[in-house]
């Protein structure tokens, strides 16, 4: 065939030379344990072409094609509201387990009391419904099926097609459980503290893991988390570092720096005037849902919301306020990932496009991947933000994903330490080539902390 007619992405791999993390696989027939570099689990889990749609050839029409409403991969959910540990960022979530297919309600006024007090007015994502207290009691359980925690992106939730597109070939056949973790206010969730969720907000996730933790002491956890979720999983891994309790995670299109991401956006037609002003409506239209709770926190100002138009004039006028960031600007660096991931202690495998419009290639860690034996990107050429469609409909990166914790999760033995390769090279070691020549180092040796915040959350009393 032709190559315009089936034509392929160009794929990359990024990754440290110098130390790599050896992962132990299970016994085969001969019971003689072997070790694999998490390089070449990730090349493994890769098939060799990437061919995507010949009509949507560039990373515009392979985004834009996500706008498309259809809804052929059908994931039924009950949900739990869960009460914030967090003294700095009080009030509920909620979180969607993954359950069997079952009959779902088809008018709202037969929602439950508790569907009416955490739900908006328009009612519960399409096959969505609350757990009964005695469905939730019996959730917990010893079994040891892996277990993949999600996060959506931008104003998102566990409805999102692209979520489900991941999530239905791992439990089609049973052996995955699942559940997402949705942003506070988002997925028709109310919220009742006058705060929206932020891009360094892991609070709720870390709640989460350690609930399932508890609840399923043998279960194997995993994490994935597309666009924003993907930052805010990165920044939550790194904040948990050697005490992480998930065995490995997977980053899809994140946008890293996102600082650079937004200056990128703001410096063509397209990425101002398309790409901002949508997410900047939607987060908008988010805000308006909740604007009841969120216009009685003194910090806001309403019109100064309502009068934005574009992301990052809603991350001004909102986020920088309520979080106390004198500019989104360092509300963005802040709340960047790019440094977090040097401080992620488990394997984790990150997908990315090139011709990304959102998630800018500008603000990829290449060199940041080099220096970590934890972590390892794959790059195509094209693919657009969340899509790398394939004729047919189907989207090409599920394959990698799936692969990658199938094979994490089947093949590698998981209790068994990870070996790093020499770990004199991991991020912040001060290099030494003292010899005869050289004078004594004398130079001052601060420790270099990729979790550093520039914002000292302070509790207020």
């Amino acid at each position: 065939m032709l190559s315009w007619i089936r034509p392929s992405a160009r794929l990359s791999f990024f990754h440290s030379k110098d130390n790599k993390l050896l992962l132990t696989k299970k016994p085969g027939e001969s019971g003689v344990k072997q070790q694999v570099a998490l390089a070449d689990v990730c090349r493994s889990a890769t098939p060799a072409k990437c061919h995507l749609n010949p009509f949507l050839f560039n990373g515009h029409l392979q985004t834009a094609w996500t706008t498309v409403k259809f809804d052929d991969v059908p994931v039924y959910y009950k949900r739990r509201m869960f009460e914030a540990d967090s003294p700095m960022y009080k009030g509920h979530f909620a979180v969607d387990f993954v359950v069997e297919p079952y009959e779902t309600l088809k008018d709202n006024a037969e929602a439950t009391d508790e569907a009416r007090r955490y739900t908006l007015p328009s009612g519960l994502p399409e096959r969505t419904s609350f757990f009964s207290e005695e469905e939730f009691q019996a959730l917990p359980s010893d079994d040891t099926k892996p277990m993949l925690v999600l996060l959506h992106g931008l104003s998102g939730g566990s409805h999102e097609i692209y979520l489900r597109h991941v999530l239905a070939p791992l439990i089609a056949d049973g052996n995955w459980e699942a559940c997402v973790v949705n942003s506070r206010g988002c997925s028709q969730t109310k919220i009742t503290t006058g705060v929206l969720y932020n891009a360094r907000a892991t609070w709720d996730v870390r709640q989460t893991v350690k609930w399932l933790r508890k609840a399923f002491p043998n279960r194997p956890l995993f994490g994935i988390g597309f666009s924003l979720g993907a930052n805010i999983l990165a920044n939550y891994l790194g904040e948990e570092g050697d005490a992480c309790q998930l065995k490995a995670a997977v980053l899809c299109a994140s946008p890293w720096n996102l600082d650079v991401s937004s200056a990128n956006l703001q410096k063509t037609w397209l990425g101002l005037e398309v790409y901002s002003k949508t997410m900047g409506s939607s987060m908008k239209r988010l805000f308006e849902q909740h604007v009841e709770e969120v216009s009685r926190n003194p910090r806001v100002d309403v019109e100064a919301i309502r009068n934005s138009t574009y992301l990052h004039e809603f991350d001004r006028a909102l986020q920088c306020p309520t979080w106390g960031y004198p500019t989104e600007g360092a509300y963005y660096r802040d709340a960047a990932s790019i440094d977090s991931m040097l401080a992620i202690r488990i394997p984790f495998f990150t997908v990315q496009a090139e011709d990304d419009p959102i998630a800018s290639v500008d603000a990829l860690p290449f060199q940041e991947m080099t220096q970590t034996p934890y972590g390892v990107m794959l790059t195509t050429s094209w693919g657009g933000h969340l899509g790398w469609f394939e004729l047919g409909g189907d989207r090409w990166f599920v394959k990698p994903v799936t692969n990658f914790l199938n094979a994490m999760a089947k093949e590698i033995d998981l209790g068994t330490p990870f070996i790093v390769e020499h770990p004199e090279k991991l991020p912040g070691h001060i290099a030494d080539h003292f010899d005869s020549n050289k004078d004594a180092d004398t130079a001052p040796k601060p420790d270099f902390d990729p979790m550093r915040r520039k914002l000292a959350m302070k509790m207020v009393q």
